[in-house]
């Protein structure tokens, strides 16, 4: 686990400088529990829809599940539309999170051209309008994370921090892209660096962190306060504590993977949880699915016990 200070998001104090990231289809509790384990300082829900936040949804329990080990924790939010938005944040804040956060970063296009997500940069008013409403209406800090703008012709990164800074948001997450980017491209890391010289509210950069070397990298160059790690955490949370994947006993990516199952069935069950788990064991096992008929067997396992007897055999065979 990181060495580094901490750092304090209004009244919540940070105990290191690496978070993992939201990631929609991922970062759930277990996976959040196996990065905070390795040096995760804060997690994030995966994103949450205001309209199945306040109308009820089949996966919300789940969703919205977080276990005392993960503090400090923080629900993440799309809505297009404030007074939906502030009665999602009232509801998911009886269940005692420790900070709400404002989701003015997704890309994906069902949601960012609704109007949500980084489709509400182009509404700065609307954003200031959600933003002022949360802050005035919850007794827990609100957070935001954004985008540098909606395409390379209308970044409006500093006049939305600023924005958000006066309406009371305890921090800003900067993914360096812009919403056209997706994940194109490179990531700016000098935009992260204009936001932070021009606000006084905690920074977290985000965007290319693909080891804790890059992470720290962005600390010196930005002066950040946090770095969020994302694609880079999946089927590797030794990211956070510095450690090379490549160079760990097989015993060490057993027992993560076995952790990980174990917990993704205890959740959601076992005939839920083998198929959810594939996309996290691609990337555990990189080096060692070498064949379609490999994968094609690990891949059509449906009971936990025997798929880690497989991958275990997998394994000892490299």
């Amino acid at each position: 686990m990181s060495d580094l200070p901490g750092f304090t998001i209004k009244n919540i104090p940070i105990h290191g400088r690496f978070i993992l990231a939201p990631m929609d289809g991922y970062t759930d509790s277990p996976m959040r529990r196996i990065c905070k384990s390795f040096g995760s300082a804060l997690n994030y829900s995966e994103f949450l829809n205001g309209i199945d936040v306040t109308r009820g949804h089949p996966y919300f329990k789940t969703q919205s599940y977080f276990h005392e080990s993960e503090r400090p924790f923080v629900y993440q939010v799309y809505d297009d539309q404030p007074a939906r938005f502030l009665a999602a944040a009232i509801k998911l804040a009886t269940l005692q999170p420790d900070i709400i956060d404002i989701n003015l970063g997704c890309s994906a296009r069902n949601v960012s051209n609704r109007g949500a997500g980084a489709g509400l940069l182009r509404n700065p008013a609307k954003i200031g309008e959600i933003a002022g409403s949360l802050v005035k209406n919850l007794t827990i800090p609100v957070t935001a994370k954004i985008r540098l703008g909606w395409d390379e012709s209308s970044e409006n990164y500093l006049n939305i921090s600023h924005l958000l800074e006066d309406c009371g948001i305890s921090a800003i997450a900067v993914h360096a892209r812009t919403r056209k980017q997706e994940y194109t491209g490179q990531a700016r890391w000098s935009a992260i660096a204009e936001i932070k010289r021009a606000v006084s509210i905690p920074v977290i950069g985000n965007g290319d962190v693909t080891s804790y070397a890059e992470g720290l990298r962005m600390l010196e160059e930005t002066g950040c306060d946090a770095v969020m790690v994302g694609r880079a955490a999946i089927g590797n949370p030794w990211i956070f504590a510095g450690v090379d994947k490549k160079k760990l006993p097989e015993s060490d990516l057993l027992s993560v993977i076995t952790r990980h199952l174990t917990m993704m069935v205890e959740l959601y069950g076992p005939g839920v949880a083998v198929p959810m788990f594939r996309k996290h064991l691609i990337r555990y096992l990189q080096g060692y699915l070498d064949t379609p008929d490999i994968r094609r067997h690990i891949f059509t396992i449906p009971s936990p016990d025997i798929l880690l007897q497989e991958i275990t055999k997998l394994i000892n065979l490299k």
